[in-house]
């Protein structure tokens, strides 16, 4: 049964049951042997009334016990006197109470010798157990009568205790996509609130992760039209050129143009790689200064198509436990973002420290650099510097930033010294890292 109102109830009404036997049976011992005790305190009396008073028996008269007793009167040379039924041969008991059997029958006696007389009454066991069988159904009957009303008390109790249980899946059970505010634990027992406050955690991560997801589309969407457009356009002014000349601008505005909405829906994809349900890549030991010479390599090309100067500076020997998927689009995304807002003759250079237990990537450029009064709102999505190149997605920051927050680390913005612009991230060093020199501030 793998129900909770089922199992205390079967629980509960089991041990009800089980109590109930118990106190019944110890409640019959006890009755049985008061029992006992009041027919052997009858036997005596009648002893006691035989030797007080006599026994007077006319001809044809009825036996006067009725055939519940034996009374037997012997005279002191052991002739039989008296026997209220003549075809039961008891012999005489030693003095007291005793227990002897005639046959099948066990019978209970109490003797007493006085006056030369020997005074015998009994009774059996058969005898007790009728009368006593009588008088059972009222031993039982209070157990059964406390087994109906706890029972019933119980199913109350139990239905009672477990409604706040009802009334939250009711609750839930209502509940619509565009519905996920949090569930009332206002009046709930101490048991359930754990479980109705956990399931509010839940739906307000769900519904930040929902909330996210349509402002992601929307932004996408919105962002995707422009670029697009400019494809559209390009292609229409391609289509409408008279001579060779304005056939090739048009052509490499159309190429560049498709390479702007490429790069933007590879950094959509990118975010989409980075959310928890998405981002099933395990941890790992990364050797960042590898990757760092791997993607200057892969933008040297680009940096000096640019008329840039892109390099390697210091580059610390590094091991960080780390995606490498994601570290490889974080140093890309920053490499990438310093050449699109570097003109052309600009310097960027990318650095590696180790020191203090942490890892600092540095990538410095001498472009225009971003104010200190915009630097935090360029890591949110889709944002551009009013003075941005149109090249740009508003994403590359964003990327970073989330990468860094999956790995545990921080990333912030500083000035180059002489003009530009220097991104900082800052990553916890694997454990087998050895120690190296100091990390400049």
């Amino acid at each position: 049964m793998n129900s909770i109102r089922g199992r205390l109830l079967v629980w509960q009404i089991s041990a009800l049951m089980l109590t109930a036997l118990l106190v019944s049976l110890i409640t019959y011992s006890l009755a049985w042997n008061a029992f006992n005790r009041v027919r052997d305190f009858g036997l005596e009396q009648i002893a006691l009334m035989v030797l007080r008073h006599g026994v007077e028996i006319e001809e044809g008269e009825a036996q006067p016990d009725g055939g519940q007793y034996l009374s037997q009167i012997w005279e002191a040379d052991g002739t039989l006197a008296y026997t209220s039924d003549a075809s039961i041969q008891l012999p005489p008991q030693p003095d007291g109470l005793n227990t002897v059997r005639l046959g099948r029958t066990l019978w209970h006696t109490y003797t007493m010798r006085k006056g030369g007389l020997t005074i015998q009454v009994a009774n059996t066991e058969a005898n007790r157990r009728a009368m006593f069988a009588r008088i059972l159904p009222w031993l039982i009957l209070p157990s059964l009568v406390l087994i109906a009303g706890l029972g019933a008390l119980i199913w109350l109790a139990v239905g009672r205790a477990l409604r706040p249980l009802d009334a939250l899946r009711q609750e839930i059970g209502v509940r619509a996509a565009p519905s996920l505010h949090a569930v009332q634990t206002v009046g709930l027992p101490e048991e359930v609130r754990p479980l109705a406050l956990a399931l509010n955690d839940l739906l307000a991560r769900l519904e930040a992760a929902l909330e996210q997801q349509r402002r992601f589309i929307a932004d996408a969407a919105h962002e995707l039209r422009t670029p697009l457009a400019a494809v559209r356009l390009q292609a229409q002014v391609l289509g409408q050129a008279q001579d060779e000349a304005a056939r090739h601008y048009a052509l490499a505005q159309l190429i560049a143009g498709v390479d702007r909405a490429s790069h933007l829906v590879q950094q959509l994809l990118d975010l989409a790689r980075l959310s928890p349900e998405a981002n099933r890549e395990a941890v790992a030991e990364v050797a960042l200064d590898e990757l760092l010479k791997a993607v200057v390599a892969e933008f040297s090309a680009q940096a000096e198509a640019a008329g840039i100067d892109l390099g390697l500076g210091r580059c610390d020997s590094v091991r960080v436990a780390g995606r490498a998927r994601a570290l490889r689009m974080l140093v890309s995304n920053l490499v990438d973002n310093a050449l699109r807002h570097c003109p052309t003759g600009s310097r960027v250079d990318v650095e590696l420290h180790r020191g203090g237990g942490v890892a600092r990537l540095a990538v410095c450029d001498n472009g225009p650099g971003i104010p200190a009064a915009e630097r935090t709102r360029v890591f949110d999505r889709f944002y551009r510097l009013p003075s941005a190149a149109a090249s740009g997605s508003g994403l590359g920051l964003a990327i970073v930033q989330d990468i860094v927050r999956l790995h545990g680390g921080r990333v912030w913005l500083d000035d180059t010294a002489g003009g530009g612009l220097t991104v900082w991230v800052e990553l916890p060093l694997h454990e087998r890292t050895p120690a190296g020199p100091s990390v400049p501030g």
